[in-house]
């Protein structure tokens, strides 16, 4: 397979970067972050075409798969050639390359960098909110010397941070030099998310191998936020009922009635999950639920909405309305 691909930098550039796109993204997406990486221009950086359609763009493999998926190791095996022939043709080692990607960029990477190969494996990977399936045949031996870079979003509502930590405890465990990083963002990457690949770049590439243990995961929220593509998931199939907070940044209201439902929620644990909703960033569910008035207390059970209580309340009275046995 021969992938369309860009290549960007000047040609006294001393070693190659690969960059490989997420999901519905192309060979352009990820060029905007090499004013940040590389404002140097120390990289030959190749940004490469997934050969899947995935409208508006393209994608690298199917969601759903694993690494015994046959895009997904055709698609490994075209950017390990296209890495190969980019090195070959502009007299680079291939063993000094960095490779990193987004989303399933980003587990391309991953794969591409520490799995069972002939090949030389990379100075280094570079994986932001990575998709890494399932059955990789990951070289531990090697990978201990090919220091990895993981970032996540902790609001990351497509490829969940516990994915992140996951893939980062398990590079740890066999050794890896690594350094996970977390930021509060979604499925995307941040200013200070870059600016922090860009330290990392640094001392890789002064031949430095960083290692950080893993930072302590943050406490859950007594009322989690809840996206729309998180929705069916955490409040319409979940077996407890569920108490929906809709709100909005700008409501006075909403203020003053979020402690009463952080009391529920704390007197509540283990009958009833409660969580919010931001209908400013989820008007799909604010419409579907036809919320037309904030703050909305609602009950969710089964499925379907059951009750409603609108503005802020006592909590006794709130949970009058909402059909529950008040606890004094």
């Amino acid at each position: 397979m021969t992938l369309v691909h860009n290549i960007v930098g000047p040609p006294t550039a001393a070693r190659v970067m690969l960059l490989v796109h997420g999901f519905g993204a192309d060979e352009r997406d990820l060029g905007g972050l090499l004013s940040y990486l590389d404002p140097e221009g120390r990289f030959l950086t190749v940004l490469p075409r997934g050969p899947v359609a995935a409208p508006p763009g393209f994608a690298w493999f199917d969601l759903a798969g694993d690494a015994t998926d046959a895009t997904w190791a055709s698609s490994l095996d075209a950017l390990d050639d296209l890495l190969d022939e980019v090195c070959a043709a502009n007299g680079k080692d291939r063993a000094e390359a960095i490779v990193g990607g987004f989303s399933q960029g980003g587990g391309l990477a991953v794969a591409l960098g520490l799995r069972r190969s002939p090949r030389p494996h990379p100075l280094g990977v570079l994986a932001m909110s990575p998709i890494a399936p399932d059955g990789i045949d990951y070289d531990w031996e090697a990978a201990a010397a090919v220091p990895v870079l993981v970032q996540h979003g902790t609001d990351d509502p497509l490829v969940p941070v516990a994915r992140g930590r996951a893939l980062a405890r398990s590079l740890l465990e066999h050794g890896v030099p690594l350094v996970y990083q977390e930021y509060p963002m979604g499925h995307a990457v941040a200013l200070e998310s870059v600016q922090a690949a860009k330290a990392w770049l640094d001392q890789v590439v002064a031949g430095e191998r960083p290692s950080e243990p893993m930072p302590e995961e943050p406490p859950e929220p007594l009322v989690k936020p809840v996206t729309t593509a998180a929705f069916e998931a955490e409040v319409l199939r979940a077996e407890q009922p569920v108490i929906v907070d809709f709100w909005a940044p700008w409501c006075q209201p909403c203020r003053a009635v979020s402690p009463v439902v952080e009391q529920i929620a704390a007197m509540r644990q283990g009958s009833y999950k409660v969580v919010k909703v931001n209908i400013d960033e989820e008007p799909a569910i604010a419409q579907r639920f036809e919320v037309q008035s904030i703050p909305m207390i609602g009950l969710f059970r089964d499925g379907r909405l059951e009750r409603a209580a609108l503005g802020a309340k006592p909590r006794q009275a709130l949970e009058a309305e909402l059909g529950m046995l008040v606890i004094p």
